[in-house]
């Protein structure tokens, strides 16, 4: 299988051809596959891509399945050519260089994370590469919706069938050597297990990989500011959103809920209560959640001096009340409506937690100057401070990575 290039790997010599029929194909086939290495890169924010992915996002809207999932919408909004055309002119280059994809990029999703695996394409191909995805092996219907709108997409722009093939295949070293052989470029998400295993397998020496590692994030409410608020079942909402719609697995949802102010006790009253009668609308709560929650909030009263159970309606949302902030706090972190809750008077109290570079983004309700002294304190962590509701929301810049940057070349032309 040559590369671009024309080289061929070592792996790639001796792979058995045979292995290739583990792999499922959403979209492309073996030939689309073998073919990519060759697919010529084009330049950052093309007109063909944006055009394309401005397709996608219409026949996204036109889904009537769209309207139950939140997070499609979202990503339909986020591919509208309105919002990628402001992406080119935030990441436009003005160095006089040329610049085009790196080649033939390799995407691994995470498997607990519906939507991601399309804006790790929409990246790929926002930045002029070809595009291999490993999409989630769990049937997901919103995978389902977003293949069938790229399928479409493609009887307008038949150019692009070469820059895409999704896949799906069980865990298979062999495969992982192949593709990995192949890339220009690898993009890991799914955590710190995931990228172990997929470093096992080589890239060629000029080869680059961008890893997303475990993370954890935090959401500080300002109570002042949420008593004040006439949209109080709005932020319960956007903070469902945040949470509940990834049963808290995103690497963006909050785990900590920090509460700083001068009216704590009646916000959290308030905000627990609106957050309570969404979730018991609107979410798909299994038995064993509950159970695993309650667990863990029982070895974290146990770990954690001073710790409490708040007492609550039932096992939707389980708030375990910390006093002291340890720095292996999230180590005691569950999903599906588990909170750490703490009261806050000094906000430097989160340093240490901040400090550890897995600390991904802060989820803020209120002015940005409460946290500001946090901020100027420089810690290893904290990539991203947005508004709670917005944790999710994709840019090109994510956990610290310039994505444009990362994902192109430059051809020095001075």
């Amino acid at each position: 299988m040559p590369r671009s290039g024309g080289a061929v790997t070592h792996m790639q010599q001796n792979f058995d051809m045979e292995t290739l029929r583990g792999i499922t194909y959403l979209i492309g086939d073996e030939k689309t596959l073998m073919d990519m290495p060759a697919v010529p890169a084009k330049s950052p924010f093309d007109d063909s891509i944006t055009e394309f992915l401005n397709e996608v996002s219409k026949n996204l809207m036109k889904d009537t399945r769209s309207k139950n999932y939140s997070d499609v919408v979202t990503l339909a909004f986020w591919l509208r050519k309105a919002s990628t055309l402001k992406l080119c002119e935030r990441f436009e280059f003005h160095d006089g260089n040329r610049h085009y994809g790196r080649g033939l990029a390799f995407h691994i999703a995470p498997s607990n994370v519906p939507v991601n695996f399309a804006y790790s394409l929409a990246a790929g191909l926002l930045t002029g590469n070809a595009n291999i995805v490993r999409v989630p092996s769990k049937a997901f219907q919103q995978v389902e919706i977003i293949v069938d709108s790229i399928s479409c997409a493609f009887e307008k722009i038949p150019e692009m069938r070469r820059y895409i093939t999704l896949i799906r295949y069980d865990r298979d070293k062999s495969i992982n050597d192949f593709l990995s052989g192949m890339a220009d470029t690898r993009i890991i998400w799914g955590g710190d297990a995931t990228i172990s295993e997929l470093r096992k397998s080589e890239l060629p020496p000029r080869s680059t990989e961008i890893t997303f590692a475990d993370r954890f994030s935090i959401a500080v409410i300002d109570s002042d500011t949420y008593i004040l608020s006439d949209n109080k079942a709005g932020i319960a909402q956007d903070f469902y959103n945040d949470t509940y719609l990834t049963d808290q697995n995103a690497c963006t949802s909050p785990r900590l809920v920090v509460w700083t102010g001068q009216n704590k006790e009646e916000a959290k009253i308030q905000f627990w209560n609106e957050l309570h009668s969404i979730v018991e609308r609107k979410y798909t709560f299994q038995p064993i959640q509950g159970v695993n929650k309650l667990t863990s909030s029982y070895i974290a009263a146990v770990k954690i001096p001073g710790t409490e159970i708040e007492k609550h309606k039932d096992n939707m949302i389980v708030r375990v009340k910390i006093t002291t902030i340890t720095e292996n706090l999230m180590d005691l972190k569950d999903n599906s409506g588990y909170f750490f809750e703490y009261d806050c008077d000094d906000i430097l109290t989160l340093r240490s937690l901040c400090d550890d570079k897995r600390c991904q983004t802060i989820a803020l309700l209120g002015n940005i100057e409460i946290i500001q002294p946090l901020l100027n304190s420089a810690p290893k962590g904290i990539d991203r401070v947005v508004p709670i509701g917005k944790t999710m929301d994709f840019d090109m810049i994510w956990d610290g990575y310039n994505l444009v940057e990362c994902l192109t070349r430059t051809v020095a032309a001075g």
